[in-house]
């Protein structure tokens, strides 16, 4: 079966190209947040910037994890670096919960000390964050695969965070300027953490799914068992293993027990109907073992590893 995948390839160049302009654009407006926090001696804004970032960081990672990725097979590494996305998201999924948890002990010290904060400043800089914040999702949900892409939507969902935390700091000094109520900012703050807390924990649980060769979860094993055995010539299969060896790119191994009268050039038509039936269900690399009924074997679909 042809190994290259250029439906994965392109969604992976136009998924960099995405992120290439998601970072310079987040990163100008990181170093005017970081600007506006000196000049006007708001910790507020200062903090904001220190959340976009951690947005950097992310589609920094990100964008480094896809240019590995594209990097050609080797003798050591035989899937390439495709895995290093994976690996990327993890980090992006670690690094939301690392910004959640740091936000909510912010948070609980400014209950027992309040801080003087510029709050026109705050709610000027908020805004124009927002704005920004929504500019890029948008252009990300436009031209990036952030469905399907672990890596892709480990990114969105940090710029969809800081997003949530504009809106939060905005209605805080709105509270504060209209009502005097200094622990709304406070308050935003751990509602954001916990909105980021999700978010982080969502990206790092399938991240990990994936490191743990899970199986996908776009993918239904019955109905994959039923497709091969739906061959009259296939009498039983066995030993089936179906995991992601990347986002958007699933992998399967099985045995496959047939008539022992079968010759090879039948089985390979076989194996051929049945690779090009999987792709249709989102299996784009699959090696299926061929046994006669006279090959020792366990009769159990599933591996179980001794």
């Amino acid at each position: 079966m042809d190994c290259e995948h250029h439906h994965h390839h392109h969604g992976t160049t136009q998924n960099r190209r995405v992120l290439t302009v998601s970072l310079i654009i987040i990163a100008s407006y990181m170093l005017v947040e970081v600007i506006g926090g000196f000049l006007t001696g708001s910790l507020a804004l200062l903090a904001d910037a220190g959340h976009m970032l951690s947005d950097a960081v992310s589609l920094g990672l990100s964008l480094i994890a896809f240019t590995l990725s594209n990097k050609t097979v080797n003798k050591q590494k035989t899937y390439g670096y495709k895995r290093f996305e994976i690996l990327a998201a993890v980090l992006n999924g670690i690094l939301l919960l690392y910004v959640a948890g740091y936000i909510i002990i912010e948070a609980v010290e400014r209950f027992s000390r309040p801080t003087e904060i510029a709050t026109s400043g705050m709610l000027l800089i908020a805004i124009v964050g927002l704005l920004v914040n929504i500019l890029v999702a948008w252009y990300m949900m436009r031209g990036g695969d952030v469905k399907g892409n672990l890596n892709m939507r480990g990114a969105y969902l940090h710029v969809i965070s800081d997003m949530i935390g504009s809106i939060g700091a905005i209605i805080a000094a709105l509270m504060m300027m209209y009502g005097g109520w200094n622990w709304a900012d406070p308050v935003a703050s751990i509602i954001v953490a916990l909105l980021v807390l999700r978010s982080g924990y969502i990206q790092t649980k399938a991240s990990v799914h994936v490191l743990m060769e899970g199986s996908p979860t776009e993918v239904n094993i019955e109905q994959i068992s039923e497709l091969i055995l739906s061959h009259k010539e296939i009498i039983t299969i066995h030993d089936l293993h179906v995991w992601s060896i990347t986002s958007g790119y699933n992998a399967l191994t099985c045995h496959a027990v047939v008539d022992a009268d079968m010759s090879i050039a039948e089985a390979e038509n076989l194996l051929h109907t049945i690779e090009k039936e999987l792709i249709g269900i989102d299996i784009h690399h699959t090696t299926i073992q061929i046994e006669t009924p006279q090959h020792k074997h366990h009769e159990d679909l599933l591996c179980h590893l001794s």
